[in-house]
């Protein structure tokens, strides 16, 4: 991995966009480092962790993103320079607090890195965070470039400290997880030191209108710094035929597409890296240098509305430009942007036929792979702990006969709604809200509901937002039982530490909180399992099931696959006995295969066996449990 932390001026790295955000947040010189890890931002604080110590910097993972915005103020208020990540659904866990500090505002630089993901690619949905830029009244600034994101970030500092407010820094999946080159500034040498000024409160002990006209006032001057920044650009003829409105990795798109249709002496792209508030002096320069105006954005048409508000107000003497975009149908109201879409907008506006494809050879390409790429299924590694779990939680279902369900949760487990979990998950929206919703199900036994409940949740999201819901279920007398699978990790992000950890995000030995003991102390029924025990783990499900009229939880504890993987820990060696196996035959036509569905049990069509693939299969050794011929065998490893 590049070090980061390398004082070489003018030295070209090869970096991740998220390892570049880090590197403009060295050279800012910050102080503090928070975040909840989150696909795409997670690499942030997982590439300042590896040199925190190093270069003193604080880095945490924090127990959610609400509390990794909280401690992070802190650390501004006492000025030092301070940087928060998260990804975009994240931004929701934070928001309270967001929205105060925009009227008690900042005193050391305080960034916040909101990662979007147009196309929901890891995330439940496709949120926009320009939105909430706008609705507080925050500066929102987007690296279009690998070297935009560290420039832009160590700017972002500065720009805080100047109109004191926090500055949204808007990553989106295409630039925090590619690659390229990046031109390294130098490292500051000066330590800063933290103190509080006790003789200014950082609440608002004035009135709110008077807070709120500062803020105003702060956003007019943000709006003039915007206008001049060296971040937003110009390239085409001075008359375009059509210009292009765009920024961020859109901008790359935009470029690609017009060399693609040879339109450089004909169209012309304005590349915008300041997004809130718009820089309404340019913008409304060069609006009138075009009477075809296509906007290119990620996700919502944002700077799509901002633009007609503005032509509505300014005066065109052939009338205003027609703007193209999002609501006019040329580009499409979700997903991606990408060079296809691009060419299609501009071909379409244009009245331009686009370049043929060579169907040979995508057709060639696609039978190519169709024959020796194997299908892979959305599933859980190999020994995951959660598919023996839902393969309990699936047996105990069956056999408690009220039709019970499962209200999930977001994490590896939310891949119980599938087939990997023998679809049990029939409710799955944020962090938390599996208990959050099980304890309203649980509320409604006066109007005769009488089909159990089972919530599940990991032992990160356990502590990030199911706890308040726990408690709320407890204090209310709810009905449900809480399954918490605790795997050791927060496995779907890259095993970062948690409150629950024995190590911190430098890997210091800190104190890990016992789940069980939280639990306990509620004063409600607590067991404690090991997924991997079918028997066991079946029997206490159902048991908790009919110890109706209350919460009650259990704590299965088996460490993920990957963890286990990388410490070279097995249970058992495991392998098919062909002369049980009889294939087709077996219940449910193959039932390791067909329904139990882990990766590492492979099917061989020639000779009509199962099979274990060895070079994949971490020995957990549950199929052997379930092959009705205990035609698999486990020996101990």
């Amino acid at each position: 991995m590049t070090n980061i932390a390398i004082d070489a001026p003018d030295s070209i790295e090869f970096l991740m966009g998220n390892e570049a955000i880090a590197r403009g947040a060295l050279e800012a010189g910050i102080g503090f480092a928070s975040a909840y890890p989150g696909t795409p931002s997670t690499e942030i604080i997982g590439t300042l962790a590896q040199v925190g110590k190093e270069l003193n910097v604080y880095v945490e993972w924090s127990t959610n993103e609400k509390v990794a915005l909280e401690s992070a103020a802190a650390a501004s208020f006492a000025g030092v320079r301070a940087l928060a990540a998260m990804k975009q659904v994240g931004v929701n866990v934070a928001v309270d607090f967001l929205m105060n500090m925009n009227l008690c505002g900042v005193n050391g630089g305080f960034v916040l890195v909101a990662c979007d993901d147009p196309g929901a690619l890891a995330s439940q949905t496709e949120q926009d965070t320009r939105l909430f830029a706008k609705w507080a009244d925050f500066p929102l600034i987007e690296p279009a470039t690998f070297q935009e994101a560290k420039d832009m970030t160590r700017w972002a500092f500065e720009l805080s400290e100047e109109v004191k407010s926090i500055v949204i820094l808007r990553g989106m999946t295409r630039i925090s997880h590619g690659k390229g080159s990046v031109n390294f500034g130098k490292l500051p040498q000066e330590r800063t030191t933290a103190t509080f000024d006790t003789s200014f409160p950082f609440f608002m002990p004035m009135p709110v209108l008077f807070r709120h006209q500062m803020v105003h006032d702060r956003m007019a001057k943000v709006k003039e710094v915007f206008e001049s920044s060296p971040f937003n650009s110009y390239t085409g003829p001075d008359e375009p035929d059509l210009l292009v409105i765009s920024g961020g990795s859109c901008w790359l798109y935009a470029m690609e597409a017009v060399k693609v249709l040879g339109l450089e002496e004909s169209v012309g792209i304005l590349k915008l890296g300041t997004i809130w508030p718009v820089p309404e002096q340019l913008l409304g320069d060069h609006l009138k240098k075009a009477r075809k105006i296509l906007i290119l954005e990620h996700i919502e048409p944002f700077l799509e509305g901002e633009l007609k508000i503005m032509a509505s107000e300014m005066q065109f003497p052939e009338g205003p430009p027609v703007f193209y975009g999002k609501r006019s149908g040329h580009i499409d109201s979700m997903g991606e942007i990408t060079l296809d879409v691009a060419l299609k907008a501009m071909g379409g506006i244009l009245g331009i036929s686009l370049p043929e494809r060579n169907t040979d050879y995508r057709n060639k390409a696609l039978t190519m792979i169709e024959q020796n790429v194997p299908p892979r299924d959305l599933t859980f590694c190999p020994g995951c702990p959660h598919r023996a779990t839902f393969w309990s939680i699936k047996n105990a279902l069956k056999l408690d006969g009220r039709d019970g369900f499962v209200a999930g949760d977001i994490g590896c487990y939310a891949l119980g709604a599938g087939p990997a979990g023998y679809f049990q998950v029939k409710t799955l929206q944020s962090m938390g809200s599996g208990t959050g919703v099980a304890s309203g199900f649980g509320n409604l036994g006066h109007l005769d509901f009488r089909q159990p409940v089972i919530s599940v949740c990991g032992d990160s999201t356990f502590f990030h937002t199911a706890m308040p819901a726990l408690m709320n279920g407890v204090h209310n007398q709810s009905d449900f039982t809480m399954l918490i699978l605790d795997n050791a990790a927060t496995a779907m992000t890259g095993f970062q530490p948690h409150p629950g950890s024995e190590v911190n995000a430098a890997g210091d030995q800190v104190f890990a909180v016992d789940i069980e003991g939280i639990c306990r102390s509620l004063g409600i029924r607590v067991e404690v399992g090991d997924p991997f025990d079918l028997q066991n783990t079946e029997e206490n499900i159902l048991a908790l099931l009919e110890d109706g009229g209350k919460v009650r939880a259990m704590i299965l504890r088996g460490k993920c696959a990957q963890v286990k993987a990388r410490e070279g820990e097995a249970r058992y060696e495991v392998h098919v006995d062909e002369n049980r196996c009889i294939g087709e035959g077996c219940g449910c036509a193959r039932l390791c295969t067909r329904v139990f569905r882990c990766p590492a049990i492979t099917w061989d069509g020639s000779m009509g066996k199962a099979k274990i693939d060895e070079t994949i299969c971490n020995g957990c050794g549950v199929c052997a449990d379930i092959c009705p011929q205990s035609a698999i065998v486990k020996e101990a490893a």
